[in-house]
C-alpha cells in the first residue's frame, strides 16, 4: 500500500515542469479600457487607443459625471461603452455581458454618448468640406474625369424596429421593412459633408432632397442625373463617367455600416434611430481623418437603390452642355 506521506515522483517532476516553462500572466486593470493592444481596440470599438483618448478629450466636458458616487463611469469607459455598440449591433443585454455593466447603464451612457456626438455635427461635416473648393474639384475628376463635381448625394435606408403609435405605416420602405430614409453627399475620399436624419421610410428620395436646406443653398448649381438611354458615344462615356463618380457615395455608404454594425438594424425608436446615425456619421469622418483603419467592404454589396433624383429643364440643358463640352 502506497504511503500516504510520500509524494508521487511523477507528480513532483510535472510540477518542476510547469514552474520552468510558466510565463508570468499579466492582469490588466478592466476598468481601463485602453490598456489593451491597438488591434484589440479596433477590432472591438473600430478606434486605436489613441483614436479613443482623442474621443474622450473630445466628448468629456459633455458626458463625464460631476461625482464619482455610486462608482459612475469614466469617460473612457463610457466612450468604450457606445462605441461597442456601435461597432457589434448587438442587444444592450450583450453590449452589458461584454462590458460587466447591467442594460440600463448601457442604454443611458449609449443615449449620453449619442447626443454628445450629435452636438459636433456641425463642426465635422461641412459642406462642400474642409478643402477648397478647387481641391475637392480635382480629386473628383481624378476618378473619371468628371469636371467641377463638388459632392455626390443618395440616400440609404437604416432599418428600425416597428415603432408604436398611428404613424407605422409611414416608416415602412417599398422593400416592405421599416426604416429612416437618411440622405448623404459626400466627397471623393468618402467624408460625409451633408446629412439629412429625420424622414421616414416611405418618403421618397426626391421629397428628401428638394426639403433640404442643401438644396436651397445650391440653387445655382444643377444635379447631374445619368440619361436613361444613352444613344451616342459622348452619352455613353458621360454615364460611365458619372457611375464611376458617383459609386464614392455608395462606397460611402458601405465604410459607413460597415464601420459601424448597429446601422445594419436598430432596435430603437425612429427619433433614436436617428440620433445614433447622427452620432456614427461623425464618428466615421473622425475615424477617416484621423485615418483609423477602415473595415473592408464587400464588393457585392446590395446597394440602396439607382440614382432616381430627378432633373428638371434647366438641369437637362446643363447636361447637353456638359456632354457637348466634355464628353464629344
Amino acid at each position: 500500500m502506497a504511503c500516504p506521506l510520500l509524494n508521487d515522483v511523477v507528480d513532483e517532476e510535472v510540477l518542476i515542469l510547469r514552474r520552468a516553462f510558466r510565463h508570468e500572466r499579466v492582469f490588466r486593470d478592466r476598468a481601463d479600457p485602453l490598456a489593451f493592444s491597438d488591434e484589440y481596440l479596433t477590432e472591438r470599438y473600430r478606434f486605436s487607443s489613441d483614436g479613443i483618448r482623442y474621443l474622450c478629450r473630445l466628448l468629456g466636458p459633455n458626458i463625464q459625471h460631476r461625482t464619482a458616487r455610486s462608482h459612475a463611469l469614466t469617460v473612457p469607459q463610457m466612450v468604450c461603452v457606445a462605441l461597442r455598440f456601435f461597432a457589434s449591433g448587438m442587444f444592450l443585454y450583450s453590449v452589458g455581458d461584454a462590458e460587466n455593466l447591467n442594460k440600463a447603464t448601457i442604454c443611458r451612457t449609449i443615449r449620453n454618448v449619442s447626443l454628445a456626438l450629435k452636438s459636433l455635427v456641425h463642426i465635422f461635416i461641412t459642406f462642400p468640406g474642409h478643402r477648397r473648393f478647387i481641391h475637392i474639384k480635382e480629386e473628383f475628376y481624378k476618378i473619371a474625369a468628371f469636371p467641377n463635381v463638388i459632392g455626390t448625394v443618395d440616400c440609404t435606408h437604416i432599418r428600425i424596429q416597428r415603432p408604436s403609435g398611428a404613424h407605422e405605416g409611414d416608416y415602412v420602405n417599398r422593400k416592405s421593412f421599416h426604416s429612416v430614409n437618411v440622405q448623404m453627399i459626400c466627397d471623393a475620399d468618402c467624408l460625409i459633408t451633408n446629412l439629412e436624419a429625420k424622414w421616414p421610410g416611405s418618403v421618397h428620395d426626391s421629397r428628401i432632397f428638394r426639403a433640404s436646406r442643401i438644396y436651397q443653398r445650391l440653387s445655382l448649381a444643377f444635379l447631374m442625373t445619368p440619361l436613361t438611354d444613352p444613344q451616342t458615344p459622348a452619352q455613353q462615356a458621360y454615364n460611365h463617367a458619372h457611375a464611376k463618380t458617383r459609386a464614392r457615395i455608395e462606397m460611402t455608404f458601405g465604410l459607413l455600416k460597415s464601420r459601424f454594425q448597429c446601422l445594419h438594424h436598430l432596435r430603437v425608436s425612429p427619433d433614436r434611430a436617428c440620433d445614433v446615425t447622427v452620432a456614427c456619421t461623425v464618428l466615421h469622418n473622425i475615424a477617416s481623418l484621423r485615418k483609423e483603419r477602415a473595415p473592408r467592404v464587400a464588393l457585392d454589396v446590395d446597394w440602396d437603390n439607382a440614382a432616381i433624383f430627378p432633373d428638371n429643364r434647366n438641369g437637362r440643358l446643363v447636361r447637353e452642355q456638359y456632354i457637348a463640352n466634355y464628353f464629344s
